[in-house]
């Protein structure tokens, strides 16, 4: 079965049904640059004609709407070590593919000055389709992210943990934050992407609480019946349950531009879906009431706005802590889902957004930022293969 295919609904509850907890996988984007000019280059339908010969890559690599990106998945693990180790060796072979075809690959969350209107959508019936569904805002999404994927058995439980899960996810933004630069400028934001995808793209966002899977079904049911959807991926929340596979999508979070970064982030999202799992299990969110809409949407944008430099509302406690304090109380909350499952979580001292704005205050230009960054890619995302990174450098 296609991972594209709306299953009716009766079917997804049992491919939730005989899911196992806490398997992982993990999605990572990749912009395709001409390595001496950092320009967008539409050489996806190459590079995955390429990857269908290698034995790995064949079944990991996949298209995202415009031609040039490119997508890696780890498939499903077992464990947080297995899933890193099965994306490093994916990830070693999408680099040295292509360094072999003479691009690069880049990993924020957006590029600093491609203009959109020079993208170009992949040529399959599926992307086609959201082209002509969509028309302006699929053309309009440039932006590259980082996915995580959590098996969860039970669909009831799976549509409960999504519920739950919303309020974290302006954190886990702030925390990734990392595309401050839109046409060649700084936009203000510390993420621009979220900006870009999530308010221009239906059914996207923090979706609302549903409480049960046969609210959700029904919901679900209703929009193709009546010709909104016709496949699972145009349900484009921030989390979601995830028809084809089982698992609990985390989709908030930019593309991270080294691969330590994204790993760890990568183990976060991981512990925080299952601490949320584990709590509603044990009980612990029986009497507690979701927060509002209105009230995780302002801590959102806060989270867009200023990332790990802003403040967000504990409306519960009805203060305003540093964000970095939040993260703080997040890996306190997940230390016990993070013990079980043998996830370490180092993130560094800046995220992305901070580390550019150090930078252009150090008078550093858009582009030569853009261009360390892309040899910072280069050189921990590709792993035994660091001439990526000199390439990109010589390229100067």
């Amino acid at each position: 079965m296609s991972d594209h295919g709306l299953l009716e609904m009766d079917a997804v509850r049992e491919v939730f049904e005989s899911s196992r907890d806490f398997t992982i996988g993990i999605e990572e984007e990749f912009a395709i640059l001409d390595p001496a000019t950092l320009e967008l280059v539409d050489r996806f339908p190459e590079l995955y004609a390429a990857a269908g010969e290698d034995p790995v890559l064949a079944g990991s690599a996949a298209g995202e709407l415009i031609a040039s990106e490119i997508e890696i998945r780890s498939g499903r693990a077992e464990t947080m070590a297995q899933a890193h180790a099965q994306q490093a060796e994916r990830r070693q072979r999408l680099f040295a593919l292509a360094r072999s075809h003479g691009v690069a690959l880049a990993s924020l969350g957006t590029h600093p000055w491609a203009d959109y209107l020079d993208q170009e959508i992949i040529d399959t019936p599926h992307y086609q389709r959201l082209k002509e569904d969509l028309g302006w805002v699929a053309r309009r999404n440039n932006t590259w992210s980082l996915h995580v994927h959590v098996g969860i058995r039970g669909a009831d439980r799976a549509v409960k943990v999504s519920d739950w899960l919303r309020e974290r996810l302006p954190i886990l933004l702030a925390v990734s934050a990392n595309s401050i630069f839109l046409d060649r400028q700084d936009s203000g934001l510390a993420s621009v992407r979220t900006e870009i995808f999530t308010r221009t793209f239906p059914r996207c966002g923090v979706p609302d609480v549903f409480g049960s899977w046969d609210e959700y079904a029904r919901f679900i049911d209703t929009l193709r019946r009546l010709g909104s959807v016709v496949e699972a991926t145009q349900l484009w929340w921030s989390v979601r349950p995830h028809h084809a596979f089982g698992t609990v999508e985390v989709r908030i979070c930019d593309a991270q531009t080294s691969g330590a970064e994204s790993s760890a982030l990568a183990g976060l999202i991981t512990a925080v879906v299952a601490q949320t799992a584990i709590d509603l299990d044990e009980g612990r969110l029986d009497r507690i009431e979701p927060l509002k809409d209105r009230e995780i949407e302002e801590n959102l944008w806060r989270a867009i706005r200023y990332g790990l430099d802003g403040r967000m509302i504990d409306f519960r406690g009805d203060r305003e802590l540093e964000a970095r304090a939040a993260l703080e109380e997040l890996l306190e909350w997940t230390a016990p889902a993070r013990a079980g499952l043998g996830i370490e979580v180092d993130l560094p001292p800046e995220n992305g957004a901070q580390r550019m704005r150090r930078e252009l205050r150090g008078g550093a230009g858009v582009e030569e930022i853009y261009r360390a960054a892309v040899a910072e890619t280069a050189r921990t995302y590709a792993g035994a293969a660091p001439d990526g990174a000199e390439r990109v450098a010589a390229a100067e």
